[in-house]
């Protein structure tokens, strides 16, 4: 944890030229959308599975032909490192803005675009070459999310305690909303996409925001909050991390790097269900390809959690050979591996979806981040590293 502190500013925040994209065309709206929480995303005769696009085999013609790489911003380098996850080789390393934070695709996957916060910039990467392009300004941008329609890019700046509604295609700003606590920064959409949960990092708080209307409607207090990410000092305190929904569209999962655990937060009623512990630093999520299990990264434990989201329980605890410090990161389209930056460590982790072991582990820069596995099966991105339903 020492060097959680002596890194400074650039680990404050816990998670802490090519042409512009071909605009977006929004996906049909579901014929069974529900309100206000559930669409269904499968046939209307079964059960909702709001993953059920992002199986092996189901990747979107439009960047099928894309090269599988691992693109890592390293944030305390100001880089970005490609990876071919087939030889573990790195492809390159480039420069690129201020304190590189995360690696999210665009909606509909024609550029990644690097968060630079220091920066006030993101960098775009053409996803068929691998090149960066000319940065384009955009104010603090922690984090980055599109909503479900494609209509907005939704910018995450934390440290102006606002969410900027954004051109997707140009990233001009169209609306800038406010909101009531510090350390905004992950979030995540209901089914039918009319609402989103956020979290706030530093002031212990989840939002939920009606997206139609560009406003925060309730809030929920975890616990007391704190501003840098160390263990937290006794039991009571609250760091929500990365949101996740299930499968089913009815349970919000939030990461708690301070309680060392999930929130189950209802998603019709914005109530807290319960807390489920899973290791020290809980801070990342992926969904696996069948949209069964919950893939959950402790940093400071240097461990993955695997939860069932059909039973809501934990069925597997995998540590890293000799520690380490799992953050973000995204699975490979056949679902096998899944790759995670160690914040930490200095290195990114391969490791196998069916047992945890550890397949490879790759020195990048420093302060490795939010990685981005692209492409990835889906329609469409909801951004962060590549939520893709």
């Amino acid at each position: 944890m020492a060097l959680a502190v002596a890194t400074g500013a650039g680990l404050l925040t816990a998670c802490t030229s090519a042409g512009p994209p071909a605009a977006p065309t929004p996906p049909a709206p579901s014929p069974s959308a529900q309100s206000p929480s559930g669409a269904k995303d499968t046939d209307p005769a079964g059960p909702l599975n709001v993953y059920a696009h992002i199986g092996v085999g189901m990747m979107n013609p439009k960047w099928a032909q894309d090269p599988l790489r691992i693109y890592v911003p390293n944030s305390l380098s100001d880089t970005v490192t490609e990876i071919n996850p087939e030889t573990h080789k790195i492809i390159r390393t480039f420069a690129v803005g201020g304190q590189p934070n995360h690696i999210t695709p665009n909606w509909n996957g024609s550029v990644l675009w690097v968060n630079n916060t220091d920066g006030y910039s993101l960098t775009p990467i053409n996803p068929k070459t691998g090149l960066p392009g000319r940065p384009v300004p955009v104010a603090d941008p922690y984090n980055l999310y599109f909503t479900p329609d494609g209509k907005y890019a939704l910018v995450m700046a934390e440290l102006l305690a606002r969410i900027d509604f954004r051109n997707p295609r140009t990233m001009a700003l169209r609306y800038s909303m406010p909101v009531p606590c510090a350390g905004v920064n992950h979030m995540d959409f209901t089914a039918n996409g009319h609402y989103a949960v956020a979290s706030c990092e530093f002031s212990a708080k989840l939002l939920w925001i009606n997206i139609r209307k560009r406003k925060v409607v309730k809030t929920i207090t975890l616990g007391m909050p704190m501003g840098a990410p160390v263990p937290a000092p006794g039991p009571g305190y609250s760091m929500p991390q990365d949101v996740r929904l299930s499968a089913n569209g009815k349970i919000f999962y939030v990461a708690d790097m301070a309680a060392n655990g999930i929130w189950l937060i209802d998603a019709r009623r914005f109530k807290v269900i319960r807390f489920i512990h899973t290791g020290a630093g809980t801070h990342g999520f992926m969904v696996g390809r069948n949209g069964k299990y919950l893939y959950i990264s402790n940093r400071f434990e240097g461990s993955i959690s695997v939860l069932n989201m059909a039973t809501n329980k934990l069925v597997h605890s995998w540590r890293i050979p000799g520690g380490g410090s799992p953050d973000m990161g995204g699975i490979t389209p056949n679902g096998k591996v899944m790759w995670w930056s160690g914040r930490y460590n200095g290195v990114v982790y391969a490791m196998s979806t069916s047992n945890g072991r550890l397949l490879a582990e790759i020195p990048v820069g420093s302060g490795p981040h939010g990685l981005c596995v692209f492409p990835q099966p889906g329609r469409y991105s909801l951004g962060h590293t590549g939520n893709f339903r």
